[in-house]
């Protein structure tokens, strides 16, 4: 998502100043298919709405691995369980995800 600001500093080295893509890109440090995308619209603004939350790989094991966090919390400090411990024990039942997803 790129500013209002850094939009009108694309259009104005284009059009008033007679900058080429490549030295907007280079002197703005936006990329030159960004720079291109200004100059075709007429939007102010550019932003990227999702248009539905794919279901998360986690979704079928959130029960387990709610139980594992709440265990966790009756538990000492020394004797918790790492994150890493927990995504060898969701591995252990099943799940497939990736350990960035826990």
């Amino acid at each position: 998502m790129k500013s209002v600001d850094t939009i009108a500093r694309v259009r104005r080295a284009f059009y008033v100043q007679g900058w080429s893509l490549k030295r907007i890109s280079r002197e703005l440090h936006v990329s030159r298919n960004t720079v291109r995308r200004i100059l075709r619209s007429d939007e102010t603004s550019f932003s990227y709405e999702r248009e539905r939350q794919p279901q998360p790989k986690i979704g079928p094991w959130q029960v387990q691995l709610d139980a594992l966090l709440d265990g966790n919390d009756a538990k000492q400090r020394r004797e918790r369980l790492t994150l890493i411990r927990i995504y060898e024990e969701l591995r252990a039942l099943g799940y497939e995800g990736s350990y960035d997803a826990i």
